[in-house]
């Protein structure tokens, strides 16, 4: 898949879940990709924001730069 492809995917969970608190929305958007993409999908757009991260919406890239942290959030 590219990172082209990812990067639209994630900013479209992003935005699904734009109309929530900006919290909110990263901690369910971070909880998504950790469940439902598979691990190749993660490091391959945990690559894409180590590299600068460029097209991702604002709610996606704090959510990667979380997921890549390790943070734990409840969603």
């Amino acid at each position: 898949m590219t990172n082209d492809r990812l990067v639209h995917m994630a900013n479209q969970i992003a935005r699904a879940f734009g109309t929530l608190p900006k919290t909110e929305a990263v901690a369910s958007t971070e909880d998504h990709i950790r469940k439902f993409w598979d691990p190749r999908m993660r490091r391959k757009i945990l690559a894409h924001l180590a590299a600068g991260g460029q097209d991702l919406d604002p709610i996606a890239r704090e959510a990667l730069a979380r997921l890549s942290a390790g943070t734990v959030t409840q969603a």
